[in-house]
């Protein structure tokens, strides 16, 4: 049966190599080996991590990153050099019973060949924890090599489990040197690329590919493919000339400057929590547009959202923190684009909002003092036995909390902002007490 597979397989491999011409240009220069490999240098340069993992040096790896950074090509690459089965899968359309089927063709492979398999699982993050913990006994047994693929941190979208049998592999944005390279290798290749087109591409209209590709490799060639298709010859029998104006019709809009791991990224949502701080809500609802219209993650948006609603309102306003964390489970059960009128609402409270840091200064504070005094004794009568402390109705009972050595410190500070002037009267009072 394997025979058959494999012959059946090589076959259709050979068939596509021989046949390229109904393929997207991003995959049809696709790298076939690390040579051709642009980019990522501090994993894939030479004497780096993946340049020396072959054969069964290759663990299983998460690869996350941005989009067209590499990702589904280093996967196929290391399984090459690995002299291993290539399989993939996405996690949108594949479920238990695909991984199932999976694992068992990989086993017999691996028992009537001693080949092994790595199983490349695009989008690693869609699989829920039922889906990744089918994963766990093949990956441990080393019948499968996974090599995962996310554009989001493994840290919350992946299970402890599994994420502590594989190495988390970081890929960065391409600069707009390597898109440069990769457009340049395009416009030039006449098997692959688009050599045969007799195309006219000045640097500067190169350049502009690139910079608006924001790191993407795969919209630097898509943008090209479709330039090169409506471009027409200036003169008759010329070359066809691809200009800015070719590349601003083939994008159809202007791409937003927003590079999800770059500087943009973090200048946008410095933007976004400042603007809040700063109790601006125009400003606000802007830079939470720009972010969603350019494809972040609303889940990312909406948890430095709850963030905000302690470190920088707090107590001054209790309520900051309900919407912040109601709008978040809004957003995960309805999506977008609905999800945006909670998120809206929300954003809109937390800039106007009262604003106070007491919380992020009196967790500083208490840190510094266990920090400072180690593991000071708990005094005597709140230790966990019988005391002479009592439950009094309605009121606290007046003694002292804190370890002897730090009697009468003070790290909870209401600021005079929102209800928090309420809570520091309270607190004057008790106090003086």
């Amino acid at each position: 049966m394997l025979g058959c597979e494999k012959m059946t397989d090589d076959l259709f491999r050979h068939a596509a190599r021989s046949d390229k011409s109904a393929q997207p240009l991003a995959e049809r220069m696709r790298p076939l080996g690390l040579e051709e490999f642009v980019g990522q240098a501090h994993l894939v340069g030479p004497g780096h991590m993946l340049e020396r993992a072959t054969g069964r040096a290759l663990p299983s790896l998460i690869l996350w990153g941005p989009p067209g950074t590499g990702k589904t090509t280093l996967a196929r690459i290391l399984a090459g050099r690995a002299q291993a089965r290539f399989v993939a899968l996405s996690a949108v359309q594949a479920g238990v019973k695909d991984l199932r089927e999976a694992v068992a063709t990989a086993e017999d492979r691996l028992a009537e060949h001693r080949q092994k398999t790595v199983l490349f699982l695009d989008e690693i993050h869609r699989f829920n924890k039922g889906q990744q913990d089918a994963l766990l006994p093949h990956v441990e047994a080393g019948t499968i090599t996974l090599i995962g693929a996310t554009t989001e941190n493994p840290s919350f979208e992946v299970n402890a489990a599994l994420l502590s049998r594989c190495k988390v592999v970081r890929l960065e944005s391409l600069t707009e040197a390597d898109l440069r390279t990769l457009v340049d290798r395009a416009i030039i290749d006449p098997v692959r690329g688009l050599g045969t087109l007799s195309l006219e591409v000045a640097p500067e209209v190169r350049d502009l590919i690139a910079r608006e590709a924001s790191g993407d490799a795969r919209r630097a060639l898509f943008t090209l493919e479709v330039a090169a298709e409506i471009a027409r010859p200036t003169v008759s029998g010329g070359p066809r000339v691809v200009d800015a104006q070719v590349v601003a019709e083939a994008n159809q809009q202007k791409t937003l400057l927003y590079d999800k791991n770059g500087d943009q990224h973090y200048d946008v949502i410095s933007a976004f929590i400042k603007s809040m701080r700063g109790s601006d809500p125009d400003a606000a609802v802007y830079w939470m547009a720009r972010m969603l219209e350019a494809g972040e993650d609303p889940i990312f948006v909406m948890r430095r959202m709850v963030i905000f609603a302690s470190e920088d309102i707090g107590n001054a306003d209790p309520r900051a923190l309900q919407v912040a964390v109601a709008a978040l489970d809004a957003v995960r059960l309805v999506g977008l684009p609905e999800g945006t009128l909670p998120m809206t609402q929300a954003v809109t409270y937390l800039a106007t909002a009262p604003k106070s840091n007491a919380v992020l200064t009196t967790y500083a504070a208490a840190k510094q003092a266990v920090t400072d005094g180690g593991a000071l004794p708990v005094p005597l009568h709140i230790r966990h036995a019988p005391t002479g402390l009592r439950k009094e109705q309605g009121n606290p009972v007046r003694a002292s909390y804190l370890p002897d050595a730090l009697k009468g410190r003070r790290f909870y500070q209401p600021s005079e902002s929102g209800y928090e002037l309420e809570l520091a009267a309270r607190l004057r009072a008790w106090r003086k007490e």
